[in-house]
């Protein structure tokens, strides 16, 4: 039972550790591209389109999309909140990023590009916006809303600079079900959002899809060097190196300090087989007299600590691995999504981490039976036996 215990532990665990990462990394490359390129000097990307054309064709690189993005604040009534506004194509925006394909909420239609219009019936329209769902609820916005959308990119006048501002009709609510996206994010139409920041023609970046997202530092210094000086490249790596090292930091302190628990059990099998073999030294005397060897004795409390372990292993195995697929299909553990940016615990139990927890919970149970097992080697039958 104590072996069980331990080796159930780890699984869960382990199960839990791996579940976070592989949530938090799905999450990410789902809704973040792969690649994202920039001006070293950070004032935008001019004749963007036969740079994004080139670059398309590059090796490795499967989508490209331009963006202009820009901190803003979005408010509706006496509610307003801080967010990252981006503008951008949706058809281009869709191949690089999944949050246009998780709006539960209205549609991100209109946001396609519209046909051409005069300039003073495109300044008395209200253009779309598609926002997250924290965000919604935080500003009490829902589809079909108008709010409003002030840039600190604002136009000079006589009194000093003027944060310029935009009413837009909410067209979409969408939710990743990553907070950090949910909660700050929000698309407009390139066009729309040129004007809002004043700035004709012009881009803030442009979003990479790869073909191989671990080798998306090395694609993101082709794309680099093919765009030519003046450009700098991150990628979604760069991005969370942090938060995946803090991740696997977490796995291995989380194995060390469980697989305290299997060193506890492995410690009561030495107790109970050391005092099995003071119990039966009178029945290992009479053996060893009869005829049987040191090695059969040393062998028989081998095998029963093999035995102990062998079972107590495969339970932890099956309970682990039964309370981890239970933990991840009904997801009955929530979690606080402003803090661990997904909304439930998810658990990922792995071969590989099954292997290994059962090598080690192997390995320390027979070492414990090494001391208890050459104990009964070394019983004297004649000592044993003096008075019987």
């Amino acid at each position: 039972v104590g072996v069980a215990a331990g080796v159930a532990s780890l699984i869960i665990a382990l199960a839990i550790t791996n579940g976070m990462r592989r949530d938090l990394q799905d999450k990410l490359v789902g809704s973040t591209a792969h690649v994202l390129l920039m001006r070293v000097s950070g004032d935008g990307i001019r004749d963007w389109r036969p740079l994004l054309n080139r670059l398309r064709a590059l090796p490795h690189v499967a989508a490209a999309a331009p963006g202009l993005y820009e901190e803003v604040l979005i408010s509706r009534n006496a509610k307003s909140a801080g967010a990252l506004i981006d503008g951008i194509v949706p058809s281009d925006q869709r191949t690089v990023s999944d949050l246009l394909q998780t709006i539960q909420q209205g549609s991100a239609e209109p946001l396609n590009p519209q046909p051409a219009a005069s300039d003073a019936a495109t300044a008395q329209s209200v253009p779309p916006i598609v926002i997250g769902q924290d965000l919604a609820t935080t500003i009490g916005a829902e589809v079909g809303d108008t709010i409003l959308v002030t840039s600190p990119q604002g136009e000079l006048t006589p009194l000093g600079l003027v944060p310029k501002y935009q009413r837009y009709t909410v067209a979409g609510v969408f939710n990743s079900g990553f907070y950090q996206y949910d909660s700050s994010y929000a698309f407009i139409r390139l066009a729309d959002a040129q004007r809002l920041f004043s700035e004709p023609d012009l881009i803030s970046a442009i979003s990479f899809k790869v073909d191989d997202m671990y080798r998306a530092g090395d694609i993101a210094r082709q794309i680099e060097q093919a765009a030519g000086p003046g450009y700098e490249s991150t990628n979604w790596m760069e991005q969370n190196r942090e938060l995946f090292r803090a991740l696997r930091l977490e796995q291995v302190v989380t194995f060390i300090i469980l697989a305290l628990i299997v060193c506890v059990a492995a410690l009561n099998i030495l107790i109970a087989l050391t005092m099995m073999v003071m119990e039966k030294t009178r029945d290992i005397a009479v053996l060893m007299s009869f005829g049987v060897r040191v090695d059969q004795v040393r062998r028989i409390f081998l095998l029963q600590g093999l035995l102990i372990s062998l079972i107590g292993t495969a339970l932890g195995l099956i309970l682990g691995f039964g309370l981890s697929w239970l933990g991840g299909h009904y997801r009955f553990i929530h979690l606080d999504p402003s803090v661990y940016s997904i909304d439930y615990l998810p658990f990922a139990p792995r071969l590989i981490d099954a292997l290994i927890v059962a090598a080690v919970s192997l390995g320390v149970s027979l070492l414990a039976t090494l001391y208890p097992s050459s104990s009964a080697a070394k019983v004297l039958p004649a000592e044993a036996l003096r008075y019987e």
